[in-house]
């Protein structure tokens, strides 16, 4: 079916005005709703009550001449060209070029009108101001968008952002939708989670509507967002509009480019909701929305990215902080031990003919226990810094616990002096446990040392191994110095020590790596301590992660 364009003919004369008629009713490419005017102030008044198409315009009328009636049509004709197509009844090139610079856009001589050349004219006339008209449509809509893609990326702050687009958003959609004489538009970001669950990001006004909220946030649109994500960046807004099967929802996904990805990421939608009746969106609108999408998206990943930059460089602060500790703490903890070696060393190597069996051995044991102790501390060191890096290795493998607590337990053993007493227990199933030996070692090593360490004093301590079906069940118990109420929140903390362990060595390193290596196991590890009293560590890792 043809598109029916409104025409309108003044023209003084009712006999040319029927030739108009009949040669255009002719046209096989078109079709014309017709309104006539006998007077240049007939015209302009219905060109005011009801916009034409295109104008046949007689040069010579009874109150104003043509060129007259454009000056005052102008006043009408703002933004856009005039449709208008001046007739005469005598061809004068000086008429003609000065109603070309005033803005018509053809020129016919009556004496030599033939219907075909009156027909393509029209439609020649009606396609270029359409055209024109989109042009400046687009023009005028490209430097809103620009303008409001402009204040919506003045921020890096993600909150900021979206804030500002909702707002922006809704000034620009709202002009179009009071055009149309609609109301109670509304704009919407959702952002999908990693989960693909859908959070509620922003919206303009603050004050939603319940019954607003209720459509946007229902189980059905919960569902038809989630049918969005999985169809991902292929989808476009017309089928996101669709899928969301709401007929007040303008949608557009906002699509973010993922480095390293083939595809890009869908983050979530920007949704216009027309609240109190149907709205048939117009395309220039659904471009709109589109478009500010895309420059929100770029605004997105502006403030993800500063975002990424901020934490790595605040990692990176960290573990400069970090690594100085370790070097103060090194220096500190190697002196002592480096200095009993030196000195056993020294003793030997000077008057070893002159020492006993017994006191060369002893010199011999200080060597070998506090180099022990340097290497030991040379691990940890090596172990957190790994921790810190997130490059620690985790390789499980099925263990026989039985076996491997019973090693590492004489192994403590041969460790203590007569007034510690190290204590073994195992019940339930500890069959089918994997995990990773080194880790297990460096985390067990650590509580029992810490354990006896801390037991100034001597006494028992007590291990006990508990399986289920699932789970296996790790006690530590010593009855020695205990830990302060006040610091038991921040034992897990590198560097961190008890205000109570007086000249007793460390680096404060032991309990993190402990709680790393239970992390990476996917157990869980608590601490149960009194002053005094001694102190309970309980460690719970699933047999198989």
């Amino acid at each position: 079916m043809l598109d029916l364009w409104k025409l309108l003919i003044v023209d003084d004369c009712a006999a040319d005005r029927k030739v108009y008629r009949r040669l255009l009713s002719k046209d096989p490419q078109q079709s014309y709703h017709v309104l006539e005017a006998e007077s240049a102030e007939d015209a302009l008044s219905i060109y005011k009550q009801q916009r034409c198409d295109v104008i046949l315009l007689d040069f010579c009328l009874p109150d104003m001449s043509g060129l007259e009636f454009l000056d005052q049509l102008k006043l009408q004709i703002i933004d856009t060209s005039m449709p208008v197509i001046m007739l005469t009844g005598f061809g004068d090139e000086v008429v003609a070029a000065q109603a070309m610079r005033m803005g018509v856009q053809d020129y016919l001589v009556k004496q030599h009108l033939q219907a075909d050349a009156l027909q393509l004219a029209v439609r020649n006339v009606i396609q270029r101001s359409h055209l024109q008209t989109e042009l400046a449509k687009t023009r005028d809509r490209q430097r809103l968008i620009a303008t409001t893609a402009l204040r919506i990326r003045q921020s890096l702050n993600l909150d900021q952002i979206l804030h500002t687009a909702v707002t922006e958003v809704h000034q620009l959609l709202d002009s179009y939708v009071l055009r149309q004489g609609a109301t109670n538009l509304r704009v919407m970001i959702y952002q999908f989670s990693q989960n693909n669950n859908i959070n509620f990001g922003s919206c303009f006004p603050n004050e939603m509507e319940s019954g607003i909220h209720n459509v946007c946030m229902s189980e059905e649109c919960q569902k038809a967002i989630s049918h969005i994500y999985e169809a991902g960046e292929s989808l476009d807004s017309t089928e996101a509009a669709n899928i969301l099967n709401v007929p007040h929802n303008l949608v557009a996904p906002i699509i973010l480019p993922e480095n390293g990805k083939p595809t890009p990421t869908l983050w979530g939608l920007l949704i216009a909701h027309q609240s109190l009746q149907v709205r048939q969106w117009q395309s220039d609108e659904v471009e709109m929305l589109h478009e500010l999408s895309v420059q929100l998206a770029i605004a997105i990943q502006q403030a993800e990215l500063l975002k990424k930059t901020q934490c790595a460089l605040e990692k990176e602060q960290k573990l400069n902080i970090f690594k100085s500790q370790i070097i103060t703490t090194v220096s500190h903890e190697y002196r002592t031990p480096l200095t009993s070696v030196l000195t056993a060393a020294s003793t030997l190597k000077k008057h070893y003919v002159h020492l006993s069996e017994e006191r060369r051995t002893k010199f011999l044991d200080i060597i070998e226990v506090k180099a022990r102790h340097m290497s030991k501390l040379v691990d940890d060191m090596l172990l957190v810094n790994e921790i810190e890096l997130s490059k620690t290795k985790f390789k499980p493998l099925p263990l026989d616990l039985l076996n491997f607590f019973s090693d590492l337990i004489e192994e403590q053993r041969l460790t203590l002096d007569e007034r510690h007493i190290l204590s073994f227990k195992v019940t339930g199933n500890n069959k089918g446990f994997w995990g990773d030996r080194c880790l297990l070692r460096q985390l067990f090593v650590n509580l029992i040392s810490n354990a006896i360490k801390y037991s100034p004093h001597g006494g028992e301590v007590e291990f006990h191994l508990m399986g289920s079906e699932s789970r296996v069940t790790f006690t530590i118990t010593d009855y020695g110095i205990g830990i302060p109420d006040s610091e038991q929140g921040n034992i897990f903390q590198s560097f961190s020590r008890g205000s109570n362990v007086d000249t007793i060595p460390g680096t404060g390193l032991g309990l993190p790596i402990v709680k790393a290596c239970v992390e990476i196991h996917g157990g869980e590890i608590g601490v149960e301590s009194e002053v005094n009293q001694g102190t309970k560590v309980t460690v719970t890792l699933p047999k198989r992660l």
